[in-house]
């Protein structure tokens, strides 16, 4: 669980500034689950640099609360929470020095955006908060202002968050998390979890992920794995105390989390990757007389198929559905075995390549015209579907037919303009495996939006 906060001061002498405003988002690393927002009265002068860059005065904060009233509030909100700031050393040393001065010490495990930021987004011309949150086009309002301020900070650690493949974040807080006794919460692992499309971790005391999977269902996925039988899956119940997740919105970016997380972290309970994760191919082959014909076959790496299969009988049903709806040939795709026309023929569904009656060029178009619809071969589009909650959205990015990533966006200009698009983009690296599971997606998937890329 997080806190994210931001504090605005009176300035002045280090360790003797007051606090004019605090923000705090209570955040479970999915929604915000509480918050508190107030004006405080520091009782002593803001300074006036103070007041031009943040408009508090004086005035605004006479019938505020004394820090003295809020501080319960503040104490029960961030209970057995991760304080998240940007440059938290100064927001908690705020906090820890007015605590202080009512006898009360105030201690709190921190997270600090900026740093984070300059791990995970190096490439960030600025890690200051206006110019980095500018950069990936999150859109702002009341800067310099506490609530303002941190809902940009929660933005942000979103989008760090995704970005931290190798959980290094997720790691850190939960080996501190389950140090001695597991708490009533990490008992009750399986209600704790949403029944939504995501990828679970099970961790160990030390936050290490034992195993990671995604589905569509992750409390009865893991409710699955607490019930199973046998010495490995007996072995992973005892071994996990906590499971975490993360929200993907759709099964494309679950799938994808899942075949570039199971590379990096390589959890002990997991099998091993396979290499190669489908198993035949289609391929487009010219015949004696010159027609494009579509041809399966067994294969161990892509080598020129434009789609790939995890059977024979996918790859054949797949061949099947495009003869239909591209008005081809039977006999030219090997559904048909006819020794002279395909009896589509004599229905009119095929036009007569079959027995060379229909040109060339014009039968080729309509095969060309498929595989352009479910190849990604140069493609350069952005493949958009639902997000983790209500206004949001999904992007993943094809650049020259290669994965770059995927990332999350809720304003158009987001996508629109393709700087701001691939500075929000978690990137990772296309391969073979990420074609086929984009492929296969795209093909079950009804009614899915694809936009070609804007280099604007």
């Amino acid at each position: 669980m997080y806190t994210i906060l931001d504090i605005e001061t009176t300035g002045g002498k280090y360790n003797e500034e007051g606090i004019t405003e605090i923000a705090i988002h209570k955040f479970d690393g999915h929604k915000v689950v509480d918050k508190f927002i107030s004006l405080v009265n520091p009782e002593k002068d803001i300074q006036p640099f103070v007041v031009k860059l943040t408009g508090i005065n004086n005035k605004m904060l006479q019938t505020a609360p004394k820090f003295h009233e809020v501080a319960k509030r503040i104490v029960e909100i961030t209970e057995d929470t991760v304080l998240v700031a940007h440059n938290a050393q100064f927001d908690y040393r705020i906090l820890r020095t007015e605590f202080r001065r009512l006898g009360y010490n105030f201690e709190r495990k921190t997270l600090c955006t900026v740093e984070l930021s300059k791990r995970l987004i190096p490439e960030a011309e600025s890690h200051s908060l206006g110019k980095l949150v500018r950069s990936l086009g999150i859109a702002v309002s009341d800067r310099h202002r506490a609530n303002g301020d941190a809902l940009a900070t929660l933005k942000l650690f979103k989008v760090l968050l995704s970005k931290d493949l190798d959980k290094t974040i997720l790691k850190s807080v939960i080996r501190k998390e389950t140090e001695g006794e597991l708490s009533d919460r990490q008992l009750d692992i399986v209600d704790a979890l949403p029944s939504e499309t995501g990828v679970y971790y099970m961790h160990d005391k030390d936050g290490e992920i034992l195993y990671l999977g995604k589905s569509s269902n992750m409390k009865k996925r893991v409710n699955q794995h607490f019930t199973k039988s046998g010495g490995r899956s007996r072995q992973l119940q005892k071994a996990t105390k906590k499971v975490s997740f993360e929200k993907t919105g759709n099964e494309l970016v679950a799938m994808l989390k899942e075949n570039e997380e199971l590379k990096r972290n390589r959890p002990k309970y997991n099998q091993r990757l396979k290499p190669i994760i489908f198993s035949h191919g289609v391929y487009v082959e010219k015949d004696e007389a010159g027609y494009l014909t579509l041809k399966i076959k067994k294969t161990t790496e892509r080598n020129g198929a434009f789609t790939t299969f995890n059977s024979h009988a996918g790859a054949a049903n797949f061949i099947y559905k495009l003869t239909r709806d591209y008005q081809l040939c039977d006999k030219l795709n090997g559904i048909s075995e006819a020794q002279k026309n395909c009896s589509n023929y004599d229905t009119g569904e095929c036009l007569g390549a079959c027995i060379k009656k229909e040109a060339v060029e014009t039968y080729n178009q309509r095969v060309n015209d498929a595989v352009q619809k479910y190849s990604l071969d140069h493609k350069n589009v952005v493949i958009i579907d639902k997000g983790r909650e209500i206004g949001e959205y999904s992007a993943v990015l094809i650049k020259n037919g290669d994965f770059k990533g995927f990332g999350y966006y809720d304003l158009n200009h987001q996508i629109n303009n393709i700087h701001i698009l691939e500075s929000i983009i978690v990137p990772m690296q296309g391969n073979e495996n990420t074609a086929h599971i984009i492929e296969n997606y795209i093909r079950k998937k009804r009614g899915l939006k694809i936009i070609e890329l804007s280099d604007k």
